[in-house]
């Protein structure tokens, strides 16, 4: 971890006492929430950022050399019920979701350029609903996974000029078939 750190962060990992936090932003269709891994309010790039303390985690984060997708699960515990109904009207999909690891100074003060961990879109929510309080996991995919999605288009007059109306490339393929083009002479 300590190679992609640079500068303040990177020597805040070789002190004695270190002081880790987590700092993520949620792009919620109605709101952007920001929360940190600590208590109270955080101030940093300009917003204020809620401390969830305990009741909050998130998996582990994991760095590939392969193409391919690694998403990443947010957990809130202690959500109050009353809250779920927001929750679960929100449209979650692929709204963009960010994670940074940054460290504190010796004065609970954040130190500058926390490096960025992960960058997704939210997926899947999954609720458990207690009794006075719920808990809420937020499942979100690295933007990798568009490689796997299948693409629904075809070669033709008709899907070209719905996408590029004025295009006259596709009207001229099928005299093509019938056409010889003599090679090399």
């Amino acid at each position: 971890m300590t190679g992609r750190l640079t500068g303040l962060p990177q020597a805040e990992t070789y002190k004695t006492v270190v002081r880790p936090i987590l700092i993520a932003q949620f792009d919620f269709e109605t709101e952007t929430s920001r929360l940190w891994s600590g208590i109270g309010s955080l101030i940093w790039n300009g917003a204020t950022w809620l401390g969830v303390g305990t009741l909050g985690t998130v998996s582990s984060i994991e760095e590939t050399v392969d193409i391919r997708a690694a998403g990443a699960s947010f957990q809130l515990s202690g959500v109050p019920s009353d809250l779920l109904n927001q929750v679960m009207a929100e449209n979650l999909q692929s709204r963009q979701v960010k994670l940074w690891l940054g460290f504190l100074d010796e004065a609970w003060i954040i130190i500058a350029d926390p490096v960025l961990l992960f960058k997704g879109y939210m997926d899947t929510v999954e609720i458990q609903d207690g009794a006075a309080t719920a808990q809420i996991t937020l499942n979100a995919e690295n933007r990798l996974r568009d490689l796997e999605r299948v693409r629904e288009r075809n070669y033709t007059e008709s899907d070209q000029k719905s996408e590029y109306p004025g295009d006259l490339g596709f009207d001229f393929v099928p005299a093509m078939q019938h056409v010889s083009l003599p090679w090399g002479s």
